[in-house]
């Protein structure tokens, strides 16, 4: 049976929730949340050859359950119940996130004939009745790519600026990973930094569906001008890059969190437990429990497991007598064990209060060949830069690049003037 999808009344597609970020420091214009209800498509009555039938969508909320969203849709109990039970109704809520629009047939008595949504996986899940039973099915969606360009201005947040923007939060955080290396966006943030982004956007039968990659972003912070241009070579193997080549992955990120504050530097202070001044070794960044800790590098796990006052610390080795430690953990990510290789911005872990701890924060520590530094102020060398042989394919795919983010540059300071 074929699909329809209804366009009608389609509200804008939400591409994600972050709880966290840096602010413009001393900033006096406040970061505000902003709830949105979104009018979805009404229930629409359509005319078949077995009667009258209607087709509804709704989406699938972070605190919704399946038979609430069922119900919603209109679907009888007894069918619901029916469809919940069934192998069809485990496979649909495998595959169910948060944000998800579902749409759904139903007679006029509320009895579901079919189900489909679009999956994480790029494919259609659809549910089929067939008699008392549902069977579900899943095929691979057709999407249309569409690039999008948007230019703000730092007033208070990274993220309050691309509200404003019209950047999908998820876009949003590719910027700062983007940039992690260059720009601390928990300490450097600054009111009238600036940034362009040029990114994806994947539609299927006209609707937005997915957030794609960011393929080229300026970031302009207290008047330095960073650049970024997504080249992935023919082996399949990508990264961002600066318009000359360079390679923007540093050896290190500059912290473990994607947004935090920091609340203890490196050097003396007077400790908040033990009352007497002591030299504190790393960074402290607050967040809250459960914010996702990320390997600052690639490295080899040298110890994992609970270690005095850090509470539950993992330690990475890295190459060049460098390593790390992370401590105070809620948590490990699933699996990790010692001697196990992660990689740079792999989540190895969950912020917590264990250990000697007022509040929940992570403990970081940069070490170089055992002696802590401060990783706030070290420079670290970047990866390999483009190489000589693929220079000709990279220039045929960062020209075009350069030129959208000039066109929104220069069509942003016309705007200005």
């Amino acid at each position: 049976m074929r699909l329809l999808w209804l366009a009608a009344g389609a509200a804008a597609f939400l591409f994600g929730v972050v709880a966290a970020f840096g602010t413009v420091p001393n900033s006096a214009e406040p970061v505000l949340s902003q709830t949105i209800i979104e009018q979805l498509a009404p229930r629409v009555r359509v005319a078949e050859g077995t009667g009258e039938v209607f087709f509804q969508e709704g989406r699938f909320q972070r605190s919704d359950t399946f038979a609430l969203l069922l119900d919603r849709l209109g679907v009888d109990d007894s069918d619901a119940e029916r469809l919940l039970r069934s192998d069809a109704g485990a496979r649909v809520l495998r595959a169910l996130r948060p944000g998800t629009t579902v749409q759904a047939k139903t007679g006029v008595d509320g009895d579901l004939r079919s189900l489909w949504f679009l999956s994480g996986r790029d494919t259609l899940l659809s549910v089929e009745r067939l008699g008392e039973e549902f069977q579900a099915s899943e095929q691979q969606a057709e999407l249309s790519r569409q690039v999008l360009m948007k230019s703000g201005e730092i007033r208070s947040s990274l993220f309050a600026a691309t509200d404003e923007a019209g950047v999908p939060d998820g876009a949003a955080i590719q910027i700062a990973e983007i940039f992690a290396g260059d720009v601390d966006f928990h300490r450097d943030l600054r009111r009238g930094d600036r940034f362009e982004v040029v990114y994806e956007v994947f539609h299927h039968e006209g609707r937005a569906a997915k957030l794609g990659r960011v393929l080229a972003a300026e970031f302009v912070n207290q008047n330095k001008v960073y650049r970024a241009l997504w080249f992935q070579d023919a082996n399949d193997k990508g990264g961002y890059y600066t318009p000359e080549g360079r390679n923007l992955r540093k050896a290190f990120l500059r912290s473990p969190l994607e947004f935090s504050r920091i609340t203890s530097g490196f050097g003396m202070r007077s400790h908040p437990i033990l009352g007497r001044w002591r030299s504190h070794k790393g960074i402290d960044y607050g967040a809250p429990v459960g914010t996702r800790v990320r390997a600052t590098s690639d490295g080899v796990i040298d110890f994992i497991g609970r270690q005095g006052g850090y509470g539950n610390m993992l330690v990475l080795r890295h190459a060049g007598g460098y390593s790390t430690a992370y401590g105070h953990l809620n948590g490990f990510t699933r699996g990790l064990r010692r001697g196990m290789r992660v990689s740079q911005g792999d989540v190895i872990g969950y912020v917590g209060q264990t250990g000697l701890a007022t509040g929940p924060h992570l403990h970081y520590e940069f070490r170089a060949n055992n002696q802590q530094r401060n990783p706030l102020t070290m420079a670290f060398p970047a990866a390999q830069a483009v190489a000589p042989e693929k220079l000709a394919a990279f220039r045929a795919v960062a020209d075009p690049l350069v030129a959208r983010l000039e066109l929104l540059r220069t069509t942003n300071l016309a705007l200005l003037e």
